[in-house]
């Protein structure tokens, strides 16, 4: 079977000799029709972040159609088209029993501590594979995993209709939360160095910020940068709820004193929580108030895979690999 595999960083190989998925009783087999490349599969792929052993297959934001089920499975059958939540949380630790299955400290992360799905075919626990239209944009589908982190981050904040918020960032996930606030009816006004981006950002419904913009009580930090939320601090309102989504090892360029003086409210938005966020974009892309695709630039061929690793770095916006044919 063929598949992409990590040999090494900064190697792919595309091989053919992966050995077929075998379903658990819960599990379904799907076929790869697609997946996109984000990030932390960037991370994985430079050698940031270690994966257990090598030759390790790669991806995790995967759609397909359901080619086999397992013993136990209902719900699901042959020949339905899913999409992956590839965050595969136990469901019965403390944290997954109030409903943060985000902070599940059991989690299986696809692609990181759990093989990935870059592969003609792979089994998913069927709990986790969700049933999509059949008349779904399959480019909406490659970007539908990215779209459900930055809609939940937004439905985390508790913004509303009205509201403005600083979004800085005009990347894939960037584009995504100002999607997700459109939707809302809220004001997306975006911060971001590259004037391509911008560019793109405001033709599809952002405000760009201007040097004097100011007063907002609504912030979401996408790029993972703390100097890009430093530079932004000046530009928030006493009593301001920081969204942070975006990861950066570096220490949070905030004290105490610029905390409780401005009366700042600081939240971490990690993925989403299973199984209603997955569900709740699912019914913003099926109704049409949202389309994900707009996050996309590039797509490349399953064999082109090892390229289109190498030159996402280099596009404007989200890369995805179509499924082998």
């Amino acid at each position: 079977m063929k598949a992409v595999v990590l040999t090494a960083p900064r190697r792919l190989a595309v091989v053919d000799d992966l050995p077929e998925p075998v379903p658990g009783p819960g599990d379904v087999v799907v076929a790869l029709e697609g997946l996109g490349v984000c990030g932390s599969d960037l991370s994985v792929y430079e050698g940031h972040r270690a994966v257990p052993a090598t030759p390790w297959v790669v991806g995790h934001e995967a759609f397909g159609r359901i080619v086999a089920t397992g013993s136990a499975v209902t719900g699901h059958t042959v020949g339905r088209r899913v999409v992956v939540e590839p965050n595969y949380a136990c469901l019965d630790c403390a944290d997954c029993r109030r409903g943060l299955t985000s902070a599940c400290p059991h989690r299986a992360i696809v692609g990181m501590n759990a093989p990935g799905l870059l592969a003609e075919r792979f089994a998913v626990p069927a709990g986790f594979a969700h049933a999509v239209p059949d008349d779904l944009d399959v480019r909406d589908l490659a970007a539908f995993e990215p779209y459900a982190v930055a809609r939940t981050a937004v439905a985390r904040s508790g913004i509303t209709k009205g509201e403005r918020a600083l979004v800085l960032g005009a990347g894939a996930q960037g584009l995504l939360v100002s999607q997700s606030l459109l939707a809302l009816g809220a004001e997306p006004v975006v911060v971001e160095l590259q004037p391509g981006r911008l560019a793109r950002a405001v033709a599809l419904g952002a405000t760009a910020a201007g040097d004097d913009d100011r007063g907002f009580l609504r912030l979401y930090e996408t790029t993972g940068a703390a100097p890009a939320l430093a530079a932004a601090l000046p530009r928030l309102a006493p009593g301001a709820t920081l969204t942070l989504i975006g990861l950066d090892p570096a220490p949070l360029p905030l004290t105490t004193d610029q905390v409780v003086r401005g009366l700042l409210t600081i939240q971490g938005s990690l993925i989403y929580d299973h199984p209603h966020d997955f569900r709740a974009a699912l019914d913003d892309i099926t109704s049409g108030r949202v389309h994900p695709s707009v996050a996309l630039t590039t797509r490349y061929a399953f064999q082109d895979a090892p390229r289109a690793f190498a030159e996402a770095r280099g596009q404007a916006g989200k890369t995805w690999i179509e499924g082998p044919r």
